[in-house]
């Protein structure tokens, strides 16, 4: 089974914060750094030490291209990486990888740039998952009350049994979300992330459990407890999970 990971890495980071962007070596949010180690580098290494995973495309944006030679010489079997502009949005981003996804990919995956606390173990289970299914997210189940608000009103409770919170990766067949794509484009569809996309289809999207540790590193609090979990992490703390 032939996987491509597609990263997206084109974001501003503006929910960073200029200053705490800064603070950690970069005004973008996937460049900033966990123990010296930009954190787009520390996600690219769990997909590079899966032999699956033949190719490795990252979004980024226009202006960080030249930077990306320090990236890219930092990583080993750095062959399977390449480097496509982003575009205005994710969703125009993840096409741009997707185009330059070889034809004899299986599987592809799609992983926030800016979750580096994925275990290899739940990337592999979500595409083993995915070549049975056709489509397996991860998601955790909603702890708080869930209210439907329109104008600061609100309008209902939702059932908390029925409500996952979408984490990547996200992983599909590789014909399934290039169809996907294909009939966003033609509906003028923007989804807010690839399962919304096939569910546009009227296609099933399975959910497998994440883990309260895959975060999203989006704002300043964010980065406090990815210093945490980067220090158990490098300590091995952990080591009853593939890293």
């Amino acid at each position: 089974m032939n996987v491509a990971a597609i990263l997206p890495a084109a974001g501003h980071g503006t929910r960073m914060g200029k200053s705490i962007s800064e603070q950690h070596g970069s005004d973008r949010k996937q460049f900033m750094k966990l123990g010296g180690v930009p954190i787009l580098i520390l996600t690219i290494r769990k997909f590079l030490s899966i032999p699956s995973v033949k190719q490795i495309l990252v979004a980024i944006p226009e202006s960080s291209r030249e930077s990306m030679s320090e990236v890219y010489e930092s990583l080993e079997s750095s062959q399977r990486l390449q480097f496509i502009t982003g575009g205005r949005n994710r969703q125009e981003s993840v096409k741009h990888c997707l185009d330059a996804v070889d034809k004899n990919i299986d599987i592809i995956v799609v992983h926030d740039a800016v979750r580096p606390f994925v275990t290899v173990a739940m990337i592999e289970v979500a595409i083993e998952q995915a070549a049975e299914k056709q489509a397996v997210i991860l998601g955790l189940p909603a702890d708080e009350t869930v209210k439907q608000v329109s104008r600061n009103v609100v309008r209902a409770t939702l059932q908390r049994e029925r409500i996952m919170l979408a984490q990547t990766p996200q992983v599909f067949s590789a014909k399934l979300l290039r169809r996907a794509f294909e009939k966003a484009e033609q509906d003028e569809f923007t989804g807010t992330d690839e399962a919304s996309l096939v569910e546009h289809l009227n296609e099933d999207v399975y959910v497998m459990n994440g883990s309260e540790r895959n975060i999203k590193i989006t704002r300043p609090n964010d980065m406090t407890l990815a210093k945490l979990y980067y220090e158990e992490e490098q300590r091995g703390l952990h080591s009853n999970h593939r890293l």
